[in-house]
């Protein structure tokens, strides 16, 4: 809940600057591959991004056309957060390997990405959109 909360208060407390950003503004919120993908002990955080997912594509309906709203969806991505999972070279090498791409995903993956859609004259057209950034889990199952 406080994910979708959160997300909520900051993107209305950003509105009055988005809205005088030359070229438009632009929002990324941050969502999950759990979300389109069920996985087991995800139940939480499924609902709680799914809450973002819908937040993402309401506000960018209602924000339109000054205001533009993406959502990222990353998979397990090596940061501190994960630290705890990712304790032993075990557990990164199966954990690795449950992605099509063979790899943790890393914080400059979902940054790149990040950066892009920010940038008006790049991703000017995109909006309402949920993008996985997730090592092809979401989309691929072997």
């Amino acid at each position: 809940m406080i994910n979708t909360v959160g997300a909520a208060m900051a993107l209305k407390a950003s509105i009055p600057f988005l809205s005088k950003a030359p070229g438009g503004g632009s929002a990324v919120l941050f969502s999950s591959v759990a979300v389109q993908t069920g996985f087991p002990m995800h139940s939480v955080i499924s609902a709680a991004k799914g809450g973002i997912e819908g937040l993402t594509r309401a506000a960018a309906a209602e924000l339109s056309p000054g205001i533009r709203v993406n959502a990222i969806a990353p998979s397990l991505t090596d940061t501190p957060l994960a630290s705890k999972v990712l304790a032993s070279a075990a557990a990164r090498e199966g954990l690795a390997k449950l992605h099509p791409l063979a790899r943790l995903g890393t914080a400059d993956d979902q940054a790149a990405l990040a950066s892009w859609l920010l940038d008006s004259e790049e991703s000017g057209w995109v909006t309402g959109q949920i993008i996985g950034v997730d090592g092809g889990r979401g989309a691929i199952h072997k």
